[in-house]
């Protein structure tokens, strides 16, 4: 038999290049689908909603959520490294549960489908409330409503009646 190497050389490089765009194709699909639900999820839980579109801000901003400290995320620039930040996001993902009145079934949908268990926490049957997560022993929240930071940039007026 014989095999022309160029023709050969050509297959090859079709294969590689319609696995490649395939894999891109995955990737875009992943980013599109983690900025639309995070993007719900951060707006409903007090965070700004563009943040969901920056790559390891995001996440930083989504662990901070969860009252973990934002620079776990930065162990995902690592490809080795990027299961800490998994780890400490489903940690986050039973805090944060709490605060939607979830149990462990629900940090089972997010820890394999996560941009899931964002969409559900998201709508709008499901009510936020970051108080349940102090109550139950866990960290309050870094970001967004229940957080230090937002109660300092948004004071509560004093009950009673205003002076003047």
């Amino acid at each position: 038999m014989n095999y022309n190497s160029g023709a050969t050389v050509a297959l090859l490089l079709l294969i590689y290049g319609s696995i490649l765009a395939y894999l891109l194709l995955l990737l875009l699909v992943q980013y599109v689908l983690y900025g639309i639900a995070l993007s719900l999820f951060f707006r409903k839980v007090g965070v700004e909603s563009w943040i969901a579109w920056v790559p390891y801000y995001r996440f930083w901003k989504w662990l901070e959520v969860e009252g973990q400290p934002g620079a776990y995320a930065l162990f995902g620039i690592i490809p080795s490294l990027r299961i800490v930040t998994n780890v400490f996001l489903y940690i986050g993902m039973w805090y944060t549960g709490k605060a939607f009145g979830k149990d462990a079934g629900m940090l089972v949908l997010g820890i394999f489908l996560p941009f899931v268990w964002l969409f559900v926490l998201a709508s709008k049957n499901e009510v936020y409330r970051p108080e349940l997560i102090t109550e139950a022993g866990y960290p309050a929240p870094l970001a967004g409503y229940g957080s230090a930071q937002y109660a300092a940039a948004h004071p509560t007026p004093p009950a009673g009646p205003t002076p003047g």
